[in-house]
């Protein structure tokens, strides 16, 4: 059996379209949405809307963490959008609708797939196809295997659009319960599994998800999130957790076979 394992795919449609190639199945662990790119400016929602000098800005200031100041950058910037006749909500929406028209026709039959904290739900019931099977908090099997998946990520100041409470992500690692491969969008709460090197900062990683890898013990960990971790992968109670990479940039799955 082999699954290829994806996230942070991050616009990237191009090698969505070939990430299943040679597999049994896909598994896809969120993030379909480009809303800004650290690494080039250029692309995404944000300087699609505002311009490339303003995504300089305000990655400049969310890097060094003054993040008040972004938000303010950021509220200044959709006011004088709003004042041009155009609502936040809808120019965000359609341009994350062009994108998930775009990314999920790109996923192979068959696809299994959770939110990452930038995705917007509701929205996914429309653009997933019957090859694709979206899974949060529940449990699937793939070639003998059970895998769990867990969407989302939890609350940070950066308020992206799929964040939760500590209380609810733990409840939906509970409800997945004793899997043989754990699959969600964040780490568990290991520091050098959270701290991304450019960015400069470390991600939020779930304790509830650390505490299911020490009691349950899946065979493998399996998340992305942290585009540039310090750390790619690491032991855990006899769990092998891995970060299975930023797809955007390397356009490469993680092969798992058995």
């Amino acid at each position: 059996m082999r699954v290829h394992v994806v996230s942070d795919v991050h616009g990237n449609s191009r090698d969505l379209a070939a990430a299943g190639a040679g597999a049994d199945a896909l598994v896809c662990l969120g993030d379909l949405v480009l809303f800004l790119d650290y690494a080039d400016h250029s692309r995404g929602i944000f300087p699609d809307l505002f311009g490339v000098a303003n995504a300089d800005a305000l990655v400049e200031l969310r890097t060094a963490r003054r993040f008040e100041e972004a938000r303010a950058l950021g509220h200044r910037l959709w006011g004088e959008l709003d004042r041009t006749g155009a609502s936040r909500e809808s120019a965000i929406e359609g341009a994350v609708r062009r994108q998930y028209a775009e990314l999920f026709a790109a996923f192979p039959t068959p696809t299994y797939a959770t939110y990452g904290n930038v995705d917007i739900p509701r929205l996914w019931p429309e653009y997933a196809g019957p090859g694709t099977t979206v899974l949060d908090g529940q449990r699937v099997e793939i070639g003998g295997r059970v895998f769990g998946f867990v969407g989302g990520g939890l609350t940070t100041p950066m308020r992206t659009p799929y964040e939760i409470s500590d209380e609810e992500y733990a409840a939906k690692i509970e409800a997945v319960g004793e899997v043989d491969v754990l699959c969600t969008h964040i780490p568990p709460d290991v520091p050098e599994l959270c701290y991304d090197t450019v960015a400069r900062r470390f991600e939020r990683g779930s304790a509830a998800l650390l505490h299911a890898i020490r009691t349950t013990r899946p065979r493998y960990s399996l998340f992305g999130h942290v585009h540039q971790p310090l750390v790619r992968r690491a032991r855990i109670e006899g769990t092998e957790c891995v970060n299975v990479g930023h797809f955007n940039a390397t356009g490469t799955p993680y092969v798992l076979e058995w």
